[in-house]
């Protein structure tokens, strides 16, 4: 948690009928994928449960310029330098994303205005969903399931092929970033007699449940411990393309690679070369470094990949959550108080 106190808003009255001092928060956030957008009865909840509030939905960005002018808050994963600029009262963007790289323009990073996430809605879910896929991979899950639409017994095919059948248990599973997807996974993996070897920025932090914890610096001797090996870091300089041909020959011959975090941590054309020569076990994708995955991606026809498609934060409940943690935090904020999951912006996390 992150100290960010607000002055108590002098903001202008909008209702002089009524005498109301009203804040004004602007939601405009579109995607192509429905359930990325903010639900109808999110702002109408609001509106119900803050009478202070004057809430303004947008179905699209037309209009983010105008209504930013004098919008106190905003809900958006993606703003421009020029609405930023135009922003003149704005004070707190929270983004229902917990990757933010694209609001940190020039412009924001220069501003007074706080950046807030969703890393944890969205982070014990993934973890759940890299377990998944680690089970999926060491049960070797994706080739029955190929073996069934062939209505073939596969069981000597199965245990004989490489890498046989393995158990979780016993297994060290490498974790690259112990925030909010990798400390809740450090602990699911944990609970099912797993080792857990932890990366972070700052490796002096330790950690509650991983056995090891290791520095960037000291990223290869991570990955060569691992059987199983999850990214779970924001994008930054750093990471963009941390895992690239040189690392990915750090792997054991029968390591998994599991990526829950970002496509482009990965050097796609440099993972698509080592799967092909199979120098390790296999791989789980639930983001890709373009989305949807390119139709003509040879990563769709490679057995030792299983690909979900951006789906690890994906629960009925999504929205449910993020009501909860986004009103504790208005509340915070219309009390002048502390806002939680703060981003630095030097940092982009």
């Amino acid at each position: 948690m992150v100290n960010v106190f607000f002055p108590t808003p002098q903001l202008a009255t909008r209702n002089s009928k009524l005498d109301t001092v009203l804040v004004k928060l602007l939601i405009a956030l579109h995607h192509r994928f429905p359930l990325w957008q903010v639900p109808p009865w999110f702002s109408e909840r609001l509106r119900r449960d803050f009478r202070q509030l004057e809430v303004v939905h947008l179905p699209d960005y037309d209009r983010v310029i105008e209504e930013i002018a004098d919008a106190d808050i905003a809900i958006s994963w993606s703003l421009r330098g020029e609405q930023i600029q135009a922003a003149k009262r704005l004070r707190w963007i929270h983004s229902t994303a917990a990757a933010v790289h694209r609001l940190m323009t020039p412009e924001l990073r220069a501003s007074d205005i706080v950046v807030t996430n969703a890393r944890d809605v969205h982070g014990p879910v993934v973890a759940e969903h890299a377990i998944a896929l680690a089970f999926a991979l060491a049960k070797r899950l994706p080739q029955a399931v190929r073996y069934q639409q062939q209505k073939h017994w596969a069981q000597r095919d199965l245990w004989n092929e490489q890498p046989r059948p393995r158990e979780l248990n016993g297994a060290t599973m490498t974790i690259v970033g112990l925030g909010a997807i990798g400390a809740p996974l450090a602990r699911l993996a944990k609970s099912l007699g797993m080792s857990v070897v932890g990366v972070r920025e700052h490796p002096e932090r330790g950690s509650d449940v991983a056995d090891a914890v290791y520095g960037f610096e000291e990223l290869d001797q991570a990955l060569s411990a691992g059987d199983f090996i999850v990214l779970a870091v924001p994008i930054t300089p750093k990471t963009r393309h941390l895992m690239n041909a040189g690392r990915l020959g750090r792997l054991k011959p029968d390591a998994y690679l599991i990526n829950v975090g970002r496509g482009v941590l990965l050097d796609e054309a440099a993972l698509v070369d080592a799967l092909r020569a199979e120098s390790f076990g296999g791989a789980a994708l639930d983001v890709t470094t373009e989305e949807p995955l390119p139709q003509d991606s040879p990563l769709w026809e490679m057995e030792n990949v299983l690909i979900t498609p951006h789906i690890a934060g994906l629960t009925e409940k999504m929205w449910e959550r993020h009501y909860e943690h986004y009103t504790r935090n208005l509340r915070r904020f219309l009390a002048a108080d502390t806002l939680l999951w703060v981003v630095d912006k030097e940092r982009g996390y």
